[in-house]
């Protein structure tokens, strides 16, 4: 059977649809994706330059960028940041703990998820932040609140998102791996904790914004340190250059943990390929 002259001479690609498109390399980032945000820099700066946008509403980045210079070099900057860092450290810590603990318990027995997915569940539909006036008379006005405020923000998505995981595990790989003489910890380990593992990371994620808002919220309220406080008393001030200083510091720092996930979650998932 004789083959077509276009099959051979032409590449499919060309033939059929066009010239092959370009595939971005890996490792190198799109800067294309910096535009908006550049031109939104730029379109702010206009605006503060020719009097539209009050700096008492407002500053001109040029005068944020100056005063995250003047607090960097104060000290100021970075006693907030660690004092913000270890609150959401301590509060990750407990409240991580407690959300792998009762999703284990939930997600590996029938009565686990019967005695302990339903408070949780309840608890889950009360707003964390309205607990504040709660935390404080329970806790009193110190470290406490803070912390269990964090805690409390990071339990939830965690605790669903393994329980979610543990009892989607395809009851085929299980049974597979019982023809085959796996013990119930082997099946725990080689087939429920690498099907859940995706999950859970995502739930890691999303703890780790939920942390960071609530230690927001937490660190306006009868605070004396951190970068709430630093926030809130550059308001009294009407200091809106610090505030933004404050803001931008904050999301660069649950960019930069989100990151970090992100690159724990590429090495731990290898296996899966893509």
């Amino acid at each position: 059977m004789s083959v077509p002259a276009t099959s051979v001479l032409a590449p499919p690609e060309e033939s059929a649809a066009g010239p092959p498109r370009r595939r971005p390399r890996r490792g190198v980032p799109d800067l294309r994706r910096w535009l908006s945000p550049l031109a939104l820099v730029l379109l702010w700066q206009v605006a503060s330059s020719s009097g539209l946008l009050p700096p008492d509403k407002l500053s001109a980045p040029s005068t944020v960028l100056r005063a995250g210079i003047d607090t960097a070099r104060s000290g100021e900057l970075g006693a907030a940041l660690a004092v913000s860092l270890g609150r959401v450290g301590a509060g990750f810590a407990l409240g991580a703990g407690a959300a792998v603990v009762l999703g284990l318990v939930a997600g590996l027995s029938r009565w686990g998820a019967t005695l302990v997915d339903p408070p949780v569940q309840m608890l889950r539909t009360l707003p964390f932040l309205g607990l504040i006036p709660l935390f404080i008379l329970w806790f009193g006005i110190g470290e406490e609140p803070k912390i269990m405020l964090v805690a409390l923000g990071v339990a939830f998505p965690l605790y669903l998102n393994l329980f979610s995981g543990i009892r989607n595990v395809e009851s085929d790989l299980l049974e597979a791996a019982a023809v085959l003489g796996f013990t119930r910890f082997e099946r725990l380990v080689h087939v429920v904790g690498p099907s859940a593992l995706p999950q859970a990371l995502v739930g890691l994620r999303q703890s780790l914004g939920t942390a960071w808002l609530a230690l927001i919220v937490g660190e306006t309220v009868n605070a004396d340190a951190g970068l709430g406080y630093l926030i809130n008393n550059a308001r009294e001030f009407l200091r809106t250059d610090v505030v933004v200083v404050g803001l931008v510091v904050y999301a660069l720092v649950g960019l930069l943990t989100d990151a970090l996930v992100r690159l724990i979650e590429g090495r731990m998932l290898r296996w899966r390929g893509n």
